[in-house]
């Protein structure tokens, strides 16, 4: 009698993870406290290589843009200026299961087809040099908040909606911080007064929509990046930018710069659009409030806003700049000077009218 053996007979189904440019293990990708757009896990190598995992293998380029981005230590500016060959090297590990942290050399494992991939980016050295010790903090914070979200479940009895209103009507900050500390749920809760009519209190229900935020995202920052999402799609899927979805943003933004910083160039693509950029520039200028530094090569594309013929575009444009620090348009600030057109400017719970001439002179002293 004979026996007739597989193709997949004596062949090893698995094999350890290994960087492709050094042959290390590597451990399992994971996610980070500072948010990207496609939100993927990501990690790095002893050897200074990053990689990001797509779990689905229909998303490289994404996977590529991340893992760039994350190894110039979030620094979007020069991840873009970089150039393949010249400035880094790129590799893709493929049939990866992110599930058990192994390679499925046949691609299948337990039943179950494998498409995850892992795209590696190494910077050249010299550039490492800079991004290596940025990479590496963010890298371990992301560990330190996977343990502290499997430790720190405390039960509080949620808020009802209509508490949640009354609370953020009086503006009482504490009660709500004290609230997100057990229920996330008070997030669904300070989204749906989002849609008031009433601008101050719209705006101070964003505002407590970013406190809450950074406190869950220490927990969970998936969780967050997720509402970031939604928020972002809300806006590019309605033509009505009236709701305080920007809003939103800017303050969960501002109040997590660290974590979510990533999403700010997507604020930049409203700026063309006549319908949307007030608010676009209201949610940049809070967060100009809190990092100025990372905006600085906004001004020369907000210059020309301040002759726009729209008074709300002229006067926002103008806090923007004021808050971001550029001195070079203190001459430009000073044609608005007899501007008597007013605009509201948010701070601290509440909505003040401000004439452009107020907005210019407060930015000229600024600067």
């Amino acid at each position: 009698m004979s026996i007739t053996l597989g193709p997949l007979y004596g062949k090893k189904l698995t094999k350890k993870v290994e960087c492709p440019f050094c042959g290390a293990k590597i451990e399992k990708p994971q996610e980070l406290p500072v948010r990207m757009w496609g939100e993927m896990p990501v990690g790095t190598c002893s050897c200074g290589a990053v990689y990001a995992c797509d779990v689905t293998g229909h998303n490289l380029g994404s996977a590529m843009v991340e893992a760039l981005v994350f190894s110039c230590n979030m620094d979007w500016d020069l991840a873009w200026g970089l150039m393949p060959e010249e400035d880094y090297l790129e590799a893709l590990v493929e049939n990866y299961d992110y599930v058990n942290h192994v390679i499925a050399t046949t691609g299948s494992m337990e039943g179950r087809r494998i498409y995850g991939a892992l795209y590696f980016i190494r910077l050249h050295d010299d550039i490492q040099e800079v991004t290596s010790d940025g990479v590496r903090r963010i890298l371990k914070k992301a560990k330190d908040i996977t343990k502290k979200a499997e430790s720190d479940k405390t039960p509080r009895k949620p808020l009802s909606k209509k508490e949640v209103e009354e609370l953020v009507r009086d503006y009482r900050v504490d009660e709500i911080i004290k609230a997100a500390r057990g229920d996330r749920k008070i997030v669904r809760n300070l989204m749906r007064l989002l849609y008031s009519v009433e601008d101050e209190f719209r705006m101070r229900a964003a505002e407590m929509l970013g406190i809450v935020a950074s406190i869950i995202a220490e927990r969970n920052p998936g969780f967050i990046s997720k509402i970031l999402q939604n928020l972002f799609t809300a806006i590019i899927d309605s033509a009505a930018s009236s709701w305080g979805a920007f809003e939103a943003i800017g303050e969960i933004i501002s109040h997590k710069v660290d974590m979510f910083a990533g999403y700010i160039p997507h604020l930049y693509r409203f700026l063309p659009d006549e319908e949307r950029r007030v608010s676009a520039l209201q949610a940049i200028g809070k967060i100009a409030e809190v990092r100025p530094d990372l905006l600085r090569k906004l001004p020369l594309y907000l210059i020309p806003l301040l002759k726009h013929p729209d008074y709300k575009t002229r006067g926002y444009a103008a806090w923007l700049l004021g808050n971001l620090g550029s001195k070079e348009i203190i001459d430009d600030l000073q044609d608005l000077k007899g501007d008597t057109h007013e605009i509201g400017i948010y701070r601290a719970g509440r909505l003040r009218m401000k004439t452009l001439e107020e907005i210019a002179s407060e930015a000229i002293e600024k600067l």
